[in-house]
């Protein structure tokens, strides 16, 4: 495999598409509200990607087996008759340089284009260095004109300092470039740890804008599931890193959160 490359499941045909990226990040705040919302709404695998730039390992899985990391696109249907369908992205891993997030980004919004979608959530974490009793949902748009209506549902924006590292941003940013237009939700969080608590805050919000219900019930249970596998993850990172190191060379190998 020299490139990245999207395997479909079933084709697709959805009524004005919005994307969602829950792609893992800081305090996994993204990915907990995205697999949440997958669950919830017994979204479906409709394509998974590939990329040589992710990092060169595969899980071993509980029954035996094995398979490669992997990013996932799940499609949810919407019942209104002039409601929108969701396609929700989820994953293992980001991609490990720049050049990388550049390609499989881009990647992912030939995708979405191609369904026909022109508008983006993607969700992350905000991180504050504090525990946190009611975090806030700040928030970074594409346009102007996409503030006002989400600062009814309860997003702050302007608040937020900095960059938005990953496909969280450049998902945005690109998109941007092709006309799309999208929002950045970012749940505060201490950042130290996985936030069940700040994912149930941005899903909230997220609800509101997408006119949804979703039970929140669970969310702190899967909390509690992504931990264990993204600690798994990271210690398999390190060992790679450390082989790396006593052969005296660089193995490039970082994970984005």
């Amino acid at each position: 495999m020299k490139h990245t490359t999207i395997f479909h499941k079933k084709k697709l045909k959805l009524k004005k598409p919005i994307l969602i990226e829950g792609l893992p990040g800081i305090g996994l705040v993204g990915k907990l509200a995205a697999d949440h919302l997958i669950k919830e709404l017994k979204a479906e695998k409709v394509a998974e990607l590939y990329s040589p730039s992710f990092p060169h390992q595969v899980i071993m899985q509980k029954k035996g087996t094995l398979r490669m990391l992997k990013n996932r696109f799940y499609a949810w249907r919407n019942p209104k008759k002039n409601g929108n369908d969701l396609l929700i992205l989820v994953g293992d891993v980001q991609a490990v340089t720049s050049e990388a997030q550049y390609e499989i980004c881009g990647a992912m919004l030939d995708f979405f284009h191609h369904q026909g979608g022109s508008f983006i959530y993607t969700l992350g974490g905000y991180g504050m260095g504090t525990v946190l009793e009611k975090p806030r949902v700040l928030g970074s748009a594409t346009h102007k004109e996409l503030i006002p209506k989400h600062e009814k549902y309860g997003v702050v924006f302007g608040q937020s300092q900095g960059s938005i590292i990953g496909a969280a941003g450049l998902l945005l940013g690109l998109g941007k470039l092709r006309k799309m237009q999208g929002v950045c939700l970012m749940g505060e969080t201490h950042g130290g740890y996985v936030d069940a608590k700040s994912a149930q805050a941005m899903l909230e919000v997220l609800c509101k804008a997408l006119d949804i219900k979703v039970n929140l019930d669970k969310i702190v249970s899967r909390a509690k599931e992504s931990e264990e596998f993204m600690k798994k993850m990271e210690q398999e990172t390190q060992k790679q890193e450390k082989l790396a190191e006593s052969l005296g060379k660089d193995s490039g190998l970082s994970y984005i959160r």
